[in-house]
């Protein structure tokens, strides 16, 4: 009987990965496979985030993550949109992940803004008499001497670009309690009286989870790819696709592939003012929507081909 549920929730997982992309020219007919998209406008409130000549991460994070929600709207109607937040309101990062997966999201996108420590520079200006003094007592002496004298000052730090991000392999067990957290939530119900026929702790029911964890990573590493891909065509300087160490527990506290993007560098006085304009933002959007619609296109492919057994070789 374990047996037979363990293939009945393998059946209905579709677990599938996927390495590459294609361009869409026609879409394959078949179940909708991204039905919900859960966007995260970073920091908010309180916590102001990474801070610039005149804005603040959290303003610039929510312009965009509004922007993408309504553009959306009208370029993939078929996919769903919810937001964490949709006005200047703090919650840590805990209730964020709380709130997406309540909303039962496919796919999970956090809008960031980078910044890097201004440039610090020195420059000689000459040597200053310094006074000092040997001796106690009555056998204390005054003594001069040269030294060096130095001009201090910084300038903005000439950072640029973007970067996306996804957990690290080292935290697939974070990944596994989430989704041990949320079977309810992220599994449909086939899947779920499947799983909940395996006891707690049943190696069977880890061994689905841990093929689930490694299906969702597959997933956040290759639609970041696909996102500094779009950046790189619009000409946006990439600093790539990569595995963040730190301050990434949104990430995998979430039941469902996930990406935080850092969208450019509030601390880049350039990047700054195109990260606030009207261009900008719709630029970073757009390009967000096309990654979007590549990752669409090709998780729905292979569920086609998984489905009927066409997969490429």
């Amino acid at each position: 009987m374990r047996q037979f549920f363990a293939a009945l929730l393998l059946l209905s997982l579709g677990l599938i990965s996927f390495s590459s992309f294609t361009e869409i020219d026609k879409k394959p007919a078949q179940k909708q496979a991204l039905k919900r998209i859960v966007i995260d406008a970073g920091h908010g409130g309180s916590d102001p985030g990474a801070r610039g000549r005149y804005s603040n991460e959290k303003d610039i994070a929510l312009a965009i993550a509004l922007k993408l929600e309504k553009m959306m709207e009208s370029a993939i109607p078929d996919v769903e949109v919810a937001m964490t937040r949709t006005t200047d309101v703090f919650d840590n990062v805990t209730k964020k992940a709380e709130i997406a997966n309540r909303l039962k999201g496919d796919l999970f996108i956090c809008i960031h803004v980078n910044s890097a420590d201004p440039q610090r520079h020195s420059e000689f200006i000459g040597y200053k008499t310094q006074t000092y003094y040997k001796g106690k007592g009555k056998k204390k002496k005054k003594y001069t001497r040269k030294v060096k004298e130095y001009r201090y000052w910084t300038t903005p730090n000439p950072a640029s670009g973007t970067e996306t991000f996804i957990y690290p392999v080292s935290k697939n067990s974070g990944r596994m309690d989430a989704l041990i957290k949320n079977e309810a939530n992220d599994m449909d119900s086939a899947s779920l009286i499947a799983m909940q026929e395996l006891e707690k702790n049943d190696p069977t029911k880890m061994m689905l989870l841990s093929m689930k964890t490694q299906t969702f990573f597959q997933r956040s590493a290759d639609f970041a790819l696909t996102i500094e891909d779009e950046f790189k065509k619009v000409g946006r300087v990439s600093r790539e696709a990569k595995q963040r160490k730190e301050g990434i527990f949104v990430l995998y506290a979430v039941a469902m592939p996930a990406v935080l993007v850092e969208t450019g560098f509030i601390s880049n006085p350039d990047e700054e003012d195109y990260l606030n304009s009207e261009e900008g933002q719709t630029e970073i959007c757009e390009v967000l929507i096309k990654a979007i619609k590549r990752y669409k296109f090709s998780l729905e492919k292979q569920l086609t081909n998984s489905n009927t057994g066409t997969g490429r070789k």
